[in-house]
């Protein structure tokens, strides 16, 4: 027994001691092992091998996973091989075993989840650790995609027998995909949260690319940000961070150690408090749009709208960056906000040349946000707001409107260009390559859209996904411009739609059952590209108004994949709303 016992031996010829005792901070039952999450949904390329690597200098027992670590999506075993072969290479570069969970993008489809069989063998699994019981459960079980996570009834068993058998172990962990504590529709988690409510447990999930923690049923429930994933990576105030969890397991529960790829933080790095000041509220500064009919108007007045919703006071400090089109100044740049108050200060803008607005290029300014706390320390966040002052365009009444793909009615409209370009500008040949303008008009019964493209490589493959081949966008928001002009992408399906249409013979419209009911498009292909006309029920966009619509938010662009270039081009007539250049309130349309 005496040699189990740690020893140190020291020469030191004073009473008095250097240390403050040899208790040491270790047992046999003490371990640690790390977790990674997302590492895709619009994955950034670098980061999750990293992670790999700084895992491998802190040498955990061993690394669990929260899945979507591959992005998946597709019926292509070739695509899904080359996939997964490219992600279990990062893995084979980690010294530490890995446990694999599934998530929405590593099985999307019975394709998918028969690849996740071949090579794991099981979507759900457990294991017993220095008496611990590790819960790797599957939140794909349904198929059902994003937002759907499932635990049916097949897999509920399951749990419930693994917990019956283990119900003496000291803790339980969980690992799923979907944070299903947050969704509806998820079949048996309830009842699986019910049989974990009277052990001492917590539960792990990713999905979300966003980090909170939740103290509920008895346990700690913790969505995890991201390990390489889609993030705008706004930091630790939005929970938007790249991060592996290091967990010591000791005999009082788990200690979390939120480690940042570029620092270290504690388990409430993100709280279900900072949550509800910072991410549950709209960020607290806006510019609200302006909408003038002089298409080359000199001076322009905006403002700018601080609201403060906490009960403490609020700092806002305003930084422009500066714009080569537009000579503008803040009325103020340090103000204070008090508790549940609004404050709005002048932005006056100098359209010196006297420039098309639609051709000018938005400005920035810089918004740190400061909560002052009297108790406890100030929060701090900042955002960077893209700004224009816009030409008013109108739509008009349509004469007649046959949805046949041909643009003969549409030949005395009021044409808009599709101007921005974003992707490498090699792999764009100017208007030889790629040219689309788009029209508008509205009758009793819809609201249309005319799409005239010239696109000299139409890339079309029926086997690939709609993300990966020619296709043509259209968004629309309906809803008050209070609303729309400030959508930043959330909502997609129920405040707003999007028809993705590529020229597929079969299938070719992504996510069909996302539109609203009756929208009818119809594409004619032509020598030189294709044609495109949409019709929206005008019924839909009284709905989403609240009332006879008078405007509307129309987002148009286009993703043209060419063979022999390396890589996409996107084009849009005002940057993507879900995009880091969305300028709030762009295409706005108002009804004649």
């Amino acid at each position: 027994m005496a040699q189990d016992k740690p020893t140190i031996y020291i020469d030191i010829p004073t009473q008095q001691k250097p240390w403050n005792h040899i208790d040491w901070n270790a047992s046999p039952e003490q371990f640690q092992f790390a977790i990674v999450t997302d590492r895709t949904g619009g994955h950034r390329p670098g980061v999750f091998p990293t992670g790999v690597k700084k895992l491998n200098l802190l040498q955990p027992e061993f690394v669990m996973s929260v899945g979507d670590l591959i992005e998946g999506y597709t019926r292509d075993t070739v695509r899904l091989n080359q996939e997964w072969k490219e992600f279990n290479g990062f893995i084979s570069q980690l010294e530490a075993p890995f446990f694999y969970v599934p998530g929405n993008h590593d099985i999307t489809n019975e394709v998918m989840e028969k690849k996740w069989k071949e090579m794991f063998g099981v979507s759900y699994y457990h294991f017993v650790y220095k008496d611990v019981l590790f819960l790797c459960l599957n939140s794909e079980d349904n198929i059902r995609g994003a937002g759907k996570g499932t635990i049916d009834d097949e897999q509920y068993e399951y749990i419930k027998k693994v917990l019956e058998e283990n119900k003496d172990v000291k803790w339980t962990l969980a690992f799923l995909h979907q944070p299903l504590w947050v969704q509806e529709d998820t079949k048996r988690w309830n009842d699986v949260e019910e049989l974990l409510q009277d052990r001492p447990h917590n539960v792990f999930a990713g999905h979300y690319h966003r980090y909170w923690k939740t103290q509920r049923n008895n346990g700690k429930y913790i969505a995890l940000a991201t390990t390489g994933g889609g993030s705008a990576l706004r930091g630790k105030a939005y929970g938007e961070f790249d991060h592996v969890v290091w967990v010591t397991m000791t005999e009082e529960g788990p200690i979390l150690a939120n480690l940042f790829l570029d620092g270290i933080w504690d388990e409430d790095v993100v709280t279900e408090e900072l949550v509800d000041l910072v991410r549950n509220q709209p960020f607290p500064v806006k510019i609200e749009p302006v909408y003038v009919d002089d298409q080359h108007a000199k001076n322009v007045v905006g403002k700018v709208r601080a609201t403060n919703h906490s009960d403490t006071r609020m700092r806002v400090r305003l930084k422009g960056i500066s714009n080569d089109d537009l000579l503008y100044q803040l009325e103020q740049t340090d103000i204070i906000v008090e508790p549940n108050d609004v404050t709005v200060l002048d932005l006056n803008m100098q359209n010196v040349d006297q420039k098309a607005l639609e051709d000018l290029s938005a400005m920035q300014i810089e918004v740190d946000i400061t909560y002052l706390f009297e108790e406890k320390p100030n929060v701090e966040f900042s955002s960077t707001l893209n700004y224009l002052p816009f030409y008013k365009y109108h739509v008009g009444k349509a004469k007649k409107v046959k949805l046949d793909g041909n643009l003969k009615e549409w030949s005395k409209a009021d044409w808009n260009s599709v101007k921005q370009m974003d992707g490498a500008p090699f792999d764009f040949d100017g208007p030889s390559d790629f040219e689309m303008k788009f029209a508008t008009a509205y009758d009793d019964d819809y609201f249309y859209v005319a799409v005239d493209l010239k696109d000299n490589d139409l890339y079309i493959d029926e086997e690939a996904s709609h993300s990966a081949q020619d296709a043509i966008l259209i968004g629309l928001d309906a809803r008050p411009i209070q609303a729309s002009a400030f959508n930043a992408g959330s909502g997609r399906g129920k405040d707003w739609f999007a028809l993705l249409r590529t020229f597929k013979e079969n299938d070719p419209i992504y996510r069909e059952d996302l539109l609203p009911e009756d929208v009818q498009s119809v594409v004619k292909q032509t020598e030189t590209g294709a044609q495109m006309e949409v019709a929206i029920p005008v019924a839909y966009l009284n709905k989403m108004y609240g009332g006879t619509w008078s405007s509307l938010r129309l987002g148009v662009g286009y993703y043209d994949f060419d063979s022999d270039d390396e890589g996409a081009t996107t084009h849009f007539w005002f940057p993507a709303w879900n995009g880091k250049n969305d300028v709030p309130g762009s295409g706005m349309l108002f009804k004649e």
